[in-house]
């Protein structure tokens, strides 16, 4: 399936994948402000498996203005690194875990100033899921979440499936609050309540749940981002109630219930995997049930007298089975819907 885009967004890259949040960047607009933690960006490439793949990433390696520390590439020094020819971990057995390093100030565009953001992502590495194999792959193309829903997904932070970083373990792995908890130090309950202030003093911010390896059934890469990346910036990540439809499975906020971007129909089938035909209601609610049950476990570890009050609400109302309206009203939000 292809989606002919006759023109992008452009991309002005602030960051890599940690930034810096700090009270002294934040303006009282309702938004976040972030700037880059990082001085040079880990880049993996474990995506690139020939020539053409990712261009720019290619371009960026094979031409660098300066020489480039690679890892678990198969490189002589001094020689061009091509990034699909990993060294093998043992005989015929490639390292999953390829990756380079790039200083951030040789990459055209890069903004060096604090920027506040609209849109707050979470990206889940999901499994190929049918009725024959259910599984936690029931995220549709994107989800927009009330802020309570998005903090409990940052709390969790699902590692899931088919990620590099991840060795002989199967399923869904939690890395933690904020999905940087392995950097942290303290306890995570000091964590969970510092991002909860950060969803409270933020209503202006679109929470945003998008899977990356598979719809359902379909195996789609990180095109999902990619759409969802141009689709938000076309119409100023704003909806109506009409545009959005309670998923059946609460963690996962709302489904789009139409996308179009360009003039061209995504169809319904990777909005929502319920209607896909390999997969079904049926395996979707085990799907639900699967996710479900790994955030109470790993959520039972932040009910301590050191968390938020609010934040035990957040978590007992999901314990409970609450709904998407009880999440709504626990913590106030600016950025979902819009009521033109």
């Amino acid at each position: 399936m292809y989606l002919v885009l006759p023109k992008s967004v452009d991309l002005r890259p602030l960051a890599d994948d940690m930034v810096l949040c700090h009270t002294s960047f934040q303006k009282n607009n309702g938004k976040l402000t972030v700037y880059d933690a990082e001085d040079s960006w880990f880049i993996r490439v474990d995506h690139i498996k020939n020539y053409g793949t990712d261009p720019d990433i290619e371009s960026t390696s094979i031409h660098p203005e300066r020489p480039l520390l690679f890892l678990n590439i198969d490189v002589k020094p001094g020689s061009t690194a091509l990034l699909w020819e990993h060294i093998e971990d043992e005989p015929g057995k490639p390292c999953p875990n390829p990756r380079f390093i790039l200083p951030r100030d040789i990459i055209p565009g890069i903004v060096n100033k604090p920027v506040s953001i609209d849109i707050r992502s979470f990206g889940v590495r999901t499994p190929p899921t049918t009725k024959e194999n259910p599984d936690y792959g029931i995220l549709g193309m994107f989800h927009i979440l009330p802020p309570a829903l998005a903090w409990l997904w940052r709390l969790v932070s699902p590692r899931g499936y088919a990620n590099p970083s991840i060795i002989e373990t199967k399923g869904m792995a939690a890395e933690g609050v904020g999905s940087y908890w392995p950097f942290a130090t303290g306890k995570r309950v000091t964590q969970a309540n510092l991002l909860l202030e950060q969803f409270i003093s933020t209503p202006k911010v679109l929470n945003v749940l998008v899977p990356v390896k598979h719809i359902g059934a379909w195996e789609v890469g990180f095109m999902p981002e990619w759409i969802m990346r141009e689709y938000l910036t076309r119409r100023g990540g704003k909806f109506t109630k009409e545009d959005l439809e309670k998923s059946k499975c609460v963690l996962l906020g709302y489904s789009l219930k139409e996308l179009v971007i360009e003039g061209q129909n995504i169809k319904r089938e990777l909005l929502n995997v319920i209607y896909q035909n390999e997969v079904g209601e049926e395996a979707y609610m085990i799907g639900a049930k699967k996710l479900s049950d790994f955030f109470k476990e790993e959520l039972k570890q932040f009910l301590t007298p050191e968390l938020n009050k609010l934040g035990k609400m957040i978590i007992e109302c999901f314990f409970d089975d609450g709904d998407l309206d009880d999440f709504e009203e626990l913590i106030l939000t600016e950025s979902i819907f819009t009521e033109e």
